[in-house]
């Protein structure tokens, strides 16, 4: 099983570095076209130049937002748990919705009362039509 681990990293690395390609927006490319790119990509990576030279020059690298590390900045800005019941968004959404819902339904009896009448309109007829037959 041992053997088989440099061949499985090797082609974890190669995905990763494709569907990373793939997944960036053209603007965020550097060097290359992005064809170009998935192109290398996908001819050398099996001696992992490829993958390696997309991951180190291809892609815009952003740095961390106010010079800090992602480990301070969770640090420092520690989110509280909010409970749904009390969240104003979360409420908000829900009675967005709920109109929704009741506008969706209030339009679906207003079509089945207009069908519903327009069936015994068309019933009506027939029997009228039916009587005339029998008479005439």
């Amino acid at each position: 099983m041992l053997r088989y681990l440099p061949f499985l990293l090797v082609l974890a690395l190669w995905i990763f570095a494709f569907i990373d390609c793939l997944n960036t927006p053209e603007e965020q490319v550097r060097g290359l076209p992005k064809v170009v790119w998935v192109l290398i990509i996908l001819f050398f990576g099996e001696v992992l130049v490829g993958p390696i030279a997309w991951l180190v020059a291809g892609k815009v690298r952003h740095a961390p937002t106010g010079g800090a590390t992602p480990s301070e900045w969770h640090r420092s800005h520690r989110t509280r748990f909010v409970a749904p019941d009390d969240n104003p968004e979360f409420l908000k959404s829900l009675r967005e919705e709920n109109k929704k819902d009741e506008t969706l339904l209030k339009d679906w009896e207003a079509d089945l009362r207009r069908r519903e009448e327009e069936l015994r309109r068309r019933e009506q007829g027939n029997r009228e039509s039916q009587e005339n037959e029998d008479k005439g």
